[in-house]
């Protein structure tokens, strides 16, 4: 967008009501769009993981794990469920990122998209079976995760080559806004659906989702690696990580990352605290309230693209998000509780959105699909680091401790982390090393 037109005109009263909002701060406040007219290729891929997200809720975070609950009863068996995921998943994403820099990545994405919607009709077909089999589920959850694993780091690398450097603000807010929306709407729509018309139905809706997303992706032109590397894959994905461990900037966002999780993330202890607080009929709420957070944040993030310190920005947002946390285990109310943890959502969504820009102007094109692979390893396995903390020190000491504890701890690292050597607080756009640059 351009705010160049008035910025510097004087204030003049055009007769506006008292309190109305000036179209200019409107302006500044929504996400800037313009990425999605100007950039044709960026709008298809949004478009098809806006409709893969959602169908792929429906399946994996809802019908699945609760097909696993209809025959056997067990809640064990469905634990077991996401850590067959889990451990698919972090095989295969290294492998997915030396791939990436290796091959078209949107042959790549196409052709894993083509493997999950194979998958579905495979869950479909069982749902449809009299008597369907719970065994096959567990393989073909497995194989659908690894399959996100080698897609997911593909992704990653394609933004950058499909927008321009000065709009990749603008694309990360609108990637946040997406995903935000997808874990508001998607479960829920997930729920209602497979309750009222049937698991089948459920599936057969994500597999109609799949021909959507394919179509758009296929209509992308091919986005081949410009300096493919030699050699074997380990050898690859070894000179990825000495790239990371070279890069300062780039270690303390993923640092950040894993502070946000590992030590923080509040989702095994929401069930817990809405026992402790007498409201098991607001679990959903709270469920719910870090993302509604954060989609407000991405609805409101306009003034990202104009921002050059993106570093302050990641760390301020990681602080937000530690500090709402803490606060939420200190409240005794339901009410302050969701209102600080959407807070907490929306600190979290702009930091990850400034991490995302920093990693999409930093990292050369040649490596960013190994990094966008490690990317994913930290944020799965911090995730179920966090979840695995979380109930231990729930265990020993209360939820509204563990969160209290988690969100002071992550909020005393971001303030490590901004007074470090090399710190974040100092990197702004202009940092950014040219030859890393995208372009459209």
């Amino acid at each position: 967008m351009n705010d160049t037109d008035s910025n510097d005109a004087p204030s003049r009263d055009t007769g506006s009501p008292a309190g109305a909002t000036d179209p200019h701060t409107r302006r500044r406040l929504l996400p800037d769009l313009s990425v999605l007219r100007t950039a044709r290729d960026f709008r298809l891929l949004w478009l098809a993981g806006l409709i893969s997200i959602l169908g792929s809720a429906f399946t994996l975070l809802v019908a699945v794990p609760l097909q696993v609950q209809e025959l056997t009863g067990s809640p064990l068996a469905v634990g077991l469920l996401g850590l067959a995921e889990l451990a698919a998943m972090l095989l295969c994403a290294l492998c997915g990122g030396a791939l990436a820099d290796r091959t078209d990545r949107r042959r790549m994405v196409l052709l894993t998209e083509a493997g999950l919607a194979l998958l579905t009709g495979a869950l479909l077909a069982n749902a449809l079976l009299g008597r369907p089999h719970v065994w096959l589920l567990y393989p073909v959850a497995a194989a659908a995760a690894a399959l996100q694993g080698l897609q997911w780091p593909a992704l990653g690398a394609l933004v950058p080559r499909l927008v321009p450097d000065r709009q990749l603000p603008a694309a990360a807010a609108l990637e946040s806004l997406r995903g935000n929306t997808a874990v508001l709407v998607g479960p829920s729509l997930g729920g209602l659906l497979a309750a009222a018309a049937g698991l089948a139905t459920a599936y057969a809706l994500d597999l109609a989702s799949f021909a959507a997303s394919l179509l758009l992706l296929a209509r992308l032109r091919p986005v081949r690696v410009r300096e493919p590397e030699e050699g074997g894959l380990l050898r690859s994905v070894g000179a990825g990580l000495r790239h990371l461990g070279g890069q300062p900037v780039l270690l303390g966002t993923a640092l950040l990352d894993l502070l946000a999780t590992a030590l923080a993330l509040p989702t095994t202890l929401l069930p817990f605290l809405a026992e402790g607080w007498h409201a098991r009929w607001a679990l959903g709420l709270l469920y719910a309230a870090p993302a509604a957070g954060g989609l407000l944040a991405g609805a409101t993030s306009g003034w990202l693209g104009r921002t050059r310190r993106l570093g302050r920005v990641a760390l301020a947002g990681s602080a937000v998000w530690g500090a709402a946390l803490a606060a939420a285990g200190w409240a005794d109310r339901l009410g302050p509780a969701l209102l600080l943890l959407a807070v907490a959502g929306a600190g979290n969504v702009l930091a990850d959105a400034a991490r995302s820009v920093i990693w999409n102007r930093t990292v050369p094109d040649a490596v960013r699909g190994r990094l966008a692979g490690v990317e994913l390893l930290a944020g799965e396995a911090g995730a179920t680091l966090g979840q695995l903390r979380a109930g231990a020190v729930a265990a020993r000491l209360g939820a509204r401790t563990a969160l209290l504890a988690g969100g002071l701890t992550a909020f005393g690292g971001t303030a490590v982390l901004a007074g470090a050597p090399a710190a974040l607080w100092r990197y702004g756009a202009a940092q950014a090393s040219a030859p890393a640059r995208a372009t459209a």
